[in-house]
Protein backbone atom coordinates (compact mmCIF):
# COMPACT_ATOMS: atom_id res chain seq x y z
CA UNK A 1 0.00 0.00 0.00
CA UNK A 2 1.76 3.64 -0.85
CA UNK A 3 1.58 6.42 0.77
CA UNK A 4 -1.18 8.32 -0.48
CA UNK A 5 -3.62 5.31 -0.44
CA UNK A 6 -2.95 5.04 2.97
CA UNK A 7 -3.91 8.69 3.84
CA UNK A 8 -6.87 7.98 1.58
CA UNK A 9 -8.02 5.19 4.18
CA UNK A 10 -6.93 6.81 7.40
CA UNK A 11 -8.94 9.85 6.38
CA UNK A 12 -11.92 7.68 5.42
CA UNK A 13 -12.05 6.17 8.86
CA UNK A 14 -11.87 9.42 10.58
CA UNK A 15 -14.68 10.75 9.00
CA UNK A 16 -16.50 7.46 9.14
CA UNK A 17 -15.70 7.81 13.10
CA UNK A 18 -17.00 11.39 13.15
CA UNK A 19 -20.47 10.56 11.76
CA UNK A 20 -20.99 7.35 13.74
CA UNK A 21 -22.16 8.62 16.65
CA UNK A 22 -24.61 10.71 14.63
CA UNK A 23 -25.68 7.60 12.41
CA UNK A 24 -26.23 5.63 15.90
CA UNK A 25 -28.23 8.40 16.90
CA UNK A 26 -30.18 9.30 14.07
CA UNK A 27 -30.81 5.46 13.63
CA UNK A 28 -32.17 4.81 16.92
CA UNK A 29 -34.00 7.70 16.73
CA UNK A 30 -35.37 8.18 13.20
CA UNK A 31 -34.45 4.68 11.53
CA UNK A 32 -35.73 2.08 13.93
CA UNK A 33 -38.92 4.06 15.09
CA UNK A 34 -39.93 4.39 11.18
CA UNK A 35 -38.87 0.41 10.75
CA UNK A 36 -41.13 -0.60 13.99
CA UNK A 37 -43.68 1.67 13.20
CA UNK A 38 -44.26 0.33 9.72
CA UNK A 39 -43.88 -3.41 10.97
CA UNK A 40 -46.84 -2.71 13.49
CA UNK A 41 -49.12 -1.19 10.82
CA UNK A 42 -49.57 -4.62 9.11
CA UNK A 43 -51.11 -6.02 12.39
CA UNK A 44 -53.58 -5.27 15.08
CA UNK A 45 -51.35 -4.61 18.45
CA UNK A 46 -53.61 -2.44 20.99
CA UNK A 47 -50.27 -0.45 22.14
CA UNK A 48 -49.70 -2.51 25.40
CA UNK A 49 -50.20 -6.07 24.83
CA UNK A 50 -47.42 -8.72 24.02
CA UNK A 51 -50.11 -10.64 22.08
CA UNK A 52 -50.93 -9.59 18.21
CA UNK A 53 -51.36 -10.45 14.81
CA UNK A 54 -50.27 -9.97 11.46
CA UNK A 55 -53.59 -8.76 9.53
CA UNK A 56 -51.74 -7.63 5.90
CA UNK A 57 -52.93 -4.89 4.43
CA UNK A 58 -56.37 -5.15 6.18
CA UNK A 59 -55.85 -1.70 8.03
CA UNK A 60 -54.65 0.09 4.83
CA UNK A 61 -57.84 -1.44 3.07
CA UNK A 62 -60.31 0.18 6.36
CA UNK A 63 -58.60 3.54 5.68
CA UNK A 64 -59.90 3.99 2.38
CA UNK A 65 -63.53 3.03 3.71
CA UNK A 66 -63.13 5.45 6.55
CA UNK A 67 -64.97 8.69 6.85
CA UNK A 68 -63.45 9.76 10.02
CA UNK A 69 -59.97 9.89 8.13
CA UNK A 70 -61.22 11.30 5.06
CA UNK A 71 -63.12 14.30 6.58
CA UNK A 72 -59.29 14.61 8.80
CA UNK A 73 -57.61 14.29 5.47
CA UNK A 74 -59.74 17.29 3.49
CA UNK A 75 -59.55 19.69 6.51
CA UNK A 76 -55.88 19.04 6.81
CA UNK A 77 -55.16 19.76 3.29
CA UNK A 78 -57.34 22.72 3.11
CA UNK A 79 -55.83 24.47 6.27
CA UNK A 80 -52.33 23.43 4.84
CA UNK A 81 -53.07 25.09 1.87
CA UNK A 82 -54.57 28.43 3.58
CA UNK A 83 -51.37 27.83 6.30
CA UNK A 84 -48.53 27.93 2.90
CA UNK A 85 -50.45 30.96 1.16
CA UNK A 86 -51.26 33.25 4.57
CA UNK A 87 -47.65 32.81 5.53
CA UNK A 88 -45.62 32.24 2.68
CA UNK A 89 -47.03 35.97 1.19
CA UNK A 90 -47.06 37.78 4.72
CA UNK A 91 -43.45 36.62 4.86
CA UNK A 92 -42.71 38.10 1.36
CA UNK A 93 -44.01 41.40 2.31
CA UNK A 94 -42.84 41.86 5.88
CA UNK A 95 -39.33 40.76 4.09
CA UNK A 96 -39.39 43.64 1.55
CA UNK A 97 -40.41 45.87 4.09
CA UNK A 98 -37.26 45.05 6.08
CA UNK A 99 -35.13 45.35 3.39
CA UNK A 100 -35.98 48.82 2.72
CA UNK A 101 -33.67 49.70 6.00
CA UNK A 102 -36.46 52.00 7.65
CA UNK A 103 -36.32 54.27 10.68
CA UNK A 104 -37.18 51.51 13.65
CA UNK A 105 -36.48 48.80 12.05
CA UNK A 106 -34.52 46.49 14.43
CA UNK A 107 -37.37 47.63 16.96
CA UNK A 108 -40.14 46.07 14.60
CA UNK A 109 -38.24 43.15 13.61
CA UNK A 110 -37.72 42.59 17.69
CA UNK A 111 -41.68 43.29 17.89
CA UNK A 112 -42.69 40.63 14.74
CA UNK A 113 -40.34 37.46 15.85
CA UNK A 114 -41.43 37.79 19.65
CA UNK A 115 -44.14 35.04 18.92
CA UNK A 116 -41.47 32.95 17.84
CA UNK A 117 -40.06 32.57 20.91
CA UNK A 118 -43.57 31.43 22.34
CA UNK A 119 -44.44 27.91 22.79
CA UNK A 120 -47.17 26.92 20.59
CA UNK A 121 -50.18 25.82 23.24
CA UNK A 122 -49.12 28.76 25.24
CA UNK A 123 -50.35 30.81 22.01
CA UNK A 124 -52.88 28.65 21.20
CA UNK A 125 -54.55 29.21 25.35
CA UNK A 126 -53.96 32.68 24.65
CA UNK A 127 -55.77 32.83 21.62
CA UNK A 128 -58.25 30.81 22.85
CA UNK A 129 -59.04 33.53 25.94
CA UNK A 130 -58.88 36.56 23.00
CA UNK A 131 -61.53 34.04 20.94
CA UNK A 132 -64.07 33.43 23.93
CA UNK A 133 -63.99 36.59 25.49
CA UNK A 134 -61.56 39.41 24.02
CA UNK A 135 -63.48 40.38 20.68
CA UNK A 136 -67.08 39.23 22.17
CA UNK A 137 -66.48 41.69 24.59
CA UNK A 138 -65.00 44.02 22.13
CA UNK A 139 -68.16 43.17 19.92
CA UNK A 140 -70.68 43.85 22.63
CA UNK A 141 -68.98 47.34 23.54
CA UNK A 142 -69.30 48.65 20.14
CA UNK A 143 -72.46 46.67 19.42
CA UNK A 144 -71.17 45.08 16.24
CA UNK A 145 -73.35 41.85 16.09
CA UNK A 146 -70.38 39.89 14.08
CA UNK A 147 -67.59 40.30 16.60
CA UNK A 148 -70.04 39.25 19.72
CA UNK A 149 -69.88 35.18 18.50
CA UNK A 150 -66.89 33.39 19.43
CA UNK A 151 -64.73 32.55 15.98
CA UNK A 152 -63.93 28.90 17.70
CA UNK A 153 -67.81 27.82 18.24
CA UNK A 154 -69.17 27.57 14.71
CA UNK A 155 -68.47 24.84 12.44
CA UNK A 156 -67.51 26.62 9.22
CA UNK A 157 -65.53 29.42 11.34
CA UNK A 158 -63.27 27.53 13.96
CA UNK A 159 -60.73 26.68 11.19
CA UNK A 160 -59.97 30.42 10.56
CA UNK A 161 -59.92 30.56 14.59
CA UNK A 162 -56.97 28.35 14.74
CA UNK A 163 -55.50 29.30 10.98
CA UNK A 164 -55.28 32.63 12.59
CA UNK A 165 -53.34 32.19 15.70
CA UNK A 166 -50.64 29.44 13.58
CA UNK A 167 -49.77 32.11 10.88
CA UNK A 168 -49.15 34.64 13.97
CA UNK A 169 -46.40 32.65 15.53
CA UNK A 170 -45.33 30.93 12.41
CA UNK A 171 -44.66 34.09 10.12
CA UNK A 172 -41.57 35.08 11.75
CA UNK A 173 -39.16 32.13 10.68
CA UNK A 174 -40.10 32.25 6.94
CA UNK A 175 -39.35 36.12 7.11
CA UNK A 176 -35.86 35.49 8.36
CA UNK A 177 -35.17 32.93 5.42
CA UNK A 178 -36.59 35.01 2.96
CA UNK A 179 -34.50 38.61 4.19
CA UNK A 180 -31.38 36.35 3.84
CA UNK A 181 -32.61 34.92 0.52
CA UNK A 182 -32.89 38.98 -0.71
CA UNK A 183 -29.53 39.87 0.74
CA UNK A 184 -28.13 36.93 -1.71
CA UNK A 185 -29.34 39.21 -4.42
CA UNK A 186 -26.64 41.52 -6.48
CA UNK A 187 -27.31 44.93 -6.64
CA UNK A 188 -26.14 45.31 -10.20
CA UNK A 189 -28.31 43.51 -11.27
CA UNK A 190 -31.23 45.72 -9.93
CA UNK A 191 -30.10 48.52 -10.85
CA UNK A 192 -28.79 47.24 -14.17
CA UNK A 193 -33.32 46.58 -14.53
CA UNK A 194 -34.27 49.65 -13.00
CA UNK A 195 -31.64 51.64 -15.39
CA UNK A 196 -33.48 49.05 -18.57
CA UNK A 197 -37.34 50.62 -17.58
CA UNK A 198 -38.33 47.86 -15.33
CA UNK A 199 -40.64 48.74 -12.65
CA UNK A 200 -41.16 47.43 -9.32
CA UNK A 201 -43.31 44.66 -10.33
CA UNK A 202 -41.45 43.17 -12.85
CA UNK A 203 -37.91 43.56 -10.77
CA UNK A 204 -39.65 41.62 -8.11
CA UNK A 205 -41.20 39.00 -10.77
CA UNK A 206 -37.94 38.83 -13.20
CA UNK A 207 -35.19 38.75 -10.68
CA UNK A 208 -36.58 38.97 -7.00
CA UNK A 209 -38.45 36.07 -7.00
CA UNK A 210 -36.08 33.84 -9.10
CA UNK A 211 -33.50 34.31 -6.22
CA UNK A 212 -35.88 33.60 -3.34
CA UNK A 213 -37.02 30.67 -5.22
CA UNK A 214 -34.66 27.83 -3.18
CA UNK A 215 -35.73 29.49 0.15
CA UNK A 216 -39.35 29.65 -0.86
CA UNK A 217 -39.39 25.49 -1.64
CA UNK A 218 -37.75 25.04 1.65
CA UNK A 219 -41.02 27.20 3.85
CA UNK A 220 -43.01 25.62 1.73
CA UNK A 221 -41.87 22.06 2.91
CA UNK A 222 -42.12 23.04 6.29
CA UNK A 223 -45.54 24.54 6.29
CA UNK A 224 -46.52 21.66 4.53
CA UNK A 225 -45.21 19.91 7.18
CA UNK A 226 -46.78 21.64 9.95
CA UNK A 227 -49.97 22.30 8.43
CA UNK A 228 -50.78 18.22 7.82
CA UNK A 229 -49.41 17.55 11.33
CA UNK A 230 -51.08 20.48 13.48
CA UNK A 231 -52.38 19.28 17.21
CA UNK A 232 -50.99 21.98 19.50
CA UNK A 233 -52.97 24.67 18.48
CA UNK A 234 -56.11 22.30 17.86
CA UNK A 235 -55.99 20.48 21.22
CA UNK A 236 -55.62 24.09 22.78
CA UNK A 237 -58.36 25.65 20.87
CA UNK A 238 -60.89 23.38 20.38
CA UNK A 239 -60.02 19.56 20.87
CA UNK A 240 -61.41 18.44 17.57
CA UNK A 241 -64.55 20.91 17.42
CA UNK A 242 -67.43 21.85 17.28
CA UNK A 243 -68.80 18.50 16.08
CA UNK A 244 -65.17 17.12 14.87
CA UNK A 245 -64.91 20.16 12.34
CA UNK A 246 -61.41 20.52 13.58
CA UNK A 247 -60.53 16.87 13.87
CA UNK A 248 -56.84 16.94 12.33
CA UNK A 249 -54.99 13.69 11.20
CA UNK A 250 -52.77 13.86 14.16
CA UNK A 251 -55.36 14.38 16.62
CA UNK A 252 -57.58 11.65 15.08
CA UNK A 253 -54.24 9.15 15.47
CA UNK A 254 -53.63 10.09 18.77
CA UNK A 255 -57.47 9.06 19.36
CA UNK A 256 -57.50 6.12 17.92
CA UNK A 257 -54.41 4.88 19.31
CA UNK A 258 -54.68 5.65 22.40
CA UNK A 259 -58.05 6.78 23.37
CA UNK A 260 -59.92 3.39 21.10
CA UNK A 261 -56.11 1.53 21.77
CA UNK A 262 -56.21 0.33 17.95
CA UNK A 263 -52.53 1.17 17.71
CA UNK A 264 -51.43 -0.77 14.04
CA UNK A 265 -54.39 1.13 13.24
CA UNK A 266 -53.23 4.62 14.14
CA UNK A 267 -49.99 3.67 13.01
CA UNK A 268 -51.20 2.75 9.19
CA UNK A 269 -52.97 6.28 8.87
CA UNK A 270 -49.58 7.79 10.42
CA UNK A 271 -47.99 6.30 7.18
CA UNK A 272 -50.23 7.17 5.15
CA UNK A 273 -49.71 10.70 6.26
CA UNK A 274 -45.98 10.47 5.77
CA UNK A 275 -46.58 9.65 2.18
CA UNK A 276 -48.49 12.23 1.12
CA UNK A 277 -45.72 14.50 2.72
CA UNK A 278 -43.10 12.89 1.41
CA UNK A 279 -45.08 12.95 -2.57
CA UNK A 280 -46.14 16.51 -2.78
CA UNK A 281 -42.36 17.77 -0.99
CA UNK A 282 -40.54 15.96 -3.36
CA UNK A 283 -43.26 17.28 -6.38
CA UNK A 284 -43.11 20.61 -5.12
CA UNK A 285 -39.57 20.80 -4.92
CA UNK A 286 -38.84 19.53 -8.15
CA UNK A 287 -41.50 22.09 -10.19
CA UNK A 288 -39.24 25.14 -8.50
CA UNK A 289 -35.75 23.32 -8.91
CA UNK A 290 -36.80 23.72 -12.97
CA UNK A 291 -37.15 28.15 -12.08
CA UNK A 292 -34.22 28.51 -9.99
CA UNK A 293 -31.79 30.74 -10.90
CA UNK A 294 -28.22 29.33 -11.06
CA UNK A 295 -24.96 31.31 -10.68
Amino acid sequence: MNVKSKKNRDRNITHFLYILPNFILYSLLSIVPIGLGLYYSFTNWNGIGKNYKMVGFSNYIKILKDRRFRRAVTFNLRYAAMLILCVMILAVILALLMDLKLKGQNVFRAVYFFPACVSMLTIGLIFNYIFFQGIPGIGEYLGIEALKKNILSGRSTAIYGILATNVWKSVAIPTVLVISALQTIPGEILEAATVDGANGRQRFYYITLRYILPILSIIFVLLLKEGLMIYDYIMALTTGGPAGATESITLSIYRIGFEDMKFGYAISQAMIVAFIIAVISIAQIKFTDKRKIYD
